[in-house]
C-alpha cells in the first residue's frame, strides 16, 4: 500500500475516535512507522484492518519472524496495554510483547497465527474453548489489590457511552430509556453481590480473540483490564448467540467450561443485552439477534 492510501485509510478510520484533529498525526505515520522499524530491525508490511485506537502494521524482525507493530497518537493508551498484556502474560492466551516505546507510542507485538478473528471464523468457537480461554485469563494472575480499574466503572462507563445513542431515531425506536435503566439496575445488583473478583480482560468480545491454530487454541487481545465479577468475560460471547443457537443456550454449554454459575452468568447477559442490541440494530443479517436481545433484557 502506498503511502498516500495508508494516511488516507488510517485518517478514516482514527478520526472516529480522536476527531478531525487527527490528520496530521496520521500524515506522519509513514514516517514514524520507518523510524521505528529501523530501530528495531523490522521490515514493514500491509496495514491490518482493525485498530480505532491505533494504526497496526505487520512486519518481520530481522531474524525472518513476523510480528505485529502498533503505532497510536495516545502513547499512554498503548503503553497501558502493554501492561496489561503483560499482565496476563502467565496465561500464554495473549501475545507477546516484544518491545515498547511507551513515550513515542510504539509497541511490537508477537503475530498470532493464522490469527483470524473469532467473528470471522465459519462457525463461532466451541463453548470448551471460549472456557478455557477464560479460564486461562483468570488464573494467569491474581487480581492485585488496589488494582485502579473496577468492573463497575466499566459498565458505568460504557453504559452512559452507547446509551447516549438513544438520542438516534434509529436506536430510539427499538431501545427504550426504560431498558437501560432496568440493565444498569440489574448490573448494580450483580456487581453488589459479585463472590468473587477477578483480573478481568474486560473486552472478550469475538473480535478480539483470534486463532492461533492447533498449538496455541484461542488468543485474547486488546485487553482493558479491571477487577470484578469472573461472568463478566463470559457475557460478550453468550449473547453472540442471540439469532443463532440462543443465548440461554450458550450459557448453559460455557458456564461449566468457563467454571462459572450459569444462573448469574443468565442475568448478567439480560443486564448487558441492550447495550450489544444497540450495537446491531440497523444490521439487516442481524434483526432476528435484536429482538432476542431486547426480549432478553426486558
Amino acid at each position: 500500500m502506498d503511502d498516500a492510501c495508508l494516511v488516507a485509510e488510517i485518517t478514516d478510520c482514527l478520526s472516529l475516535r480522536f476527531g478531525s484533529g487527527i490528520a496530521a498525526w496520521c500524515s506522519a505515520v509513514p514516517a514514524f512507522a520507518d523510524e521505528v522499524a529501523g530501530r528495531w530491525g523490522l521490515a514493514l508490511g500491509d496495514r491490518y484492518a482493525y485498530g480505532a485506537s491505533s494504526v497496526v502494521l505487520y512486519c518481520s524482525q530481522a531474524g525472518g519472524g513476523r510480528a505485529v507493530l502498533k503505532l497510536s497518537p495516545d502513547p499512554l493508551f498503548l503503553a497501558d496495554q502493554a501492561a496489561m498484556l503483560g499482565l496476563f502474560a502467565p496465561s500464554g492466551k495473549v501475545p507477546d510483547v516484544l518491545a515498547v516505546d511507551a513515550a513515542a507510542g510504539a509497541v511490537l507485538l508477537e503475530s498470532i497465527e493464522p490469527g483470524t478473528a473469532a467473528d470471522e471464523l465459519p462457525h463461532p468457537p466451541s463453548a470448551q474453548a471460549w472456557g478455557d480461554l477464560i479460564r486461562a485469563l483468570h488464573d494467569a494472575t491474581p487480581a492485585p489489590p488496589g488494582f485502579p480499574r473496577d468492573l463497575r466503572g466499566r459498565c458505568d462507563e460504557f453504559f452512559a457511552r452507547i446509551g447516549r445513542r438513544l438520542a438516534e431515531p434509529s436506536i430510539g425506536r427499538w431501545v427504550r430509556p426504560a431498558d437501560l435503566d432496568r440493565a444498569a439496575h440489574r448490573y448494580g445488583q450483580l456487581l453488589d453481590s459479585a463472590p468473587s473478583r477477578v483480573l478481568l480482560h474486560g473486552d472478550l468480545h469475538l473480535g478480539n480473540v483470534l486463532d492461533g491454530g492447533p498449538a496455541r487454541g484461542l488468543i485474547a487481545i486488546d485487553p482493558r483490564a479491571c477487577t470484578g465479577d469472573p461472568c463478566f468475560d463470559a457475557v460478550d460471547y453468550a449473547l453472540d448467540g442471540a439469532g443463532q443457537d440462543g443465548v440461554s443456550n450458550r450459557c448453559a454449554a460455557l458456564a461449566p467450561a468457563a467454571g462459572l454459575d450459569p444462573d448469574r452468568l443468565y442475568d448478567w447477559c439480560r443486564a448487558i443485552a441492550p447495550i450489544v442490541a444497540i450495537s446491531r440494530i440497523g444490521d439487516p443479517a442481524r434483526q432476528q439477534a435484536v429482538a432476542e436481545l431486547l426480549t432478553l433484557a426486558r
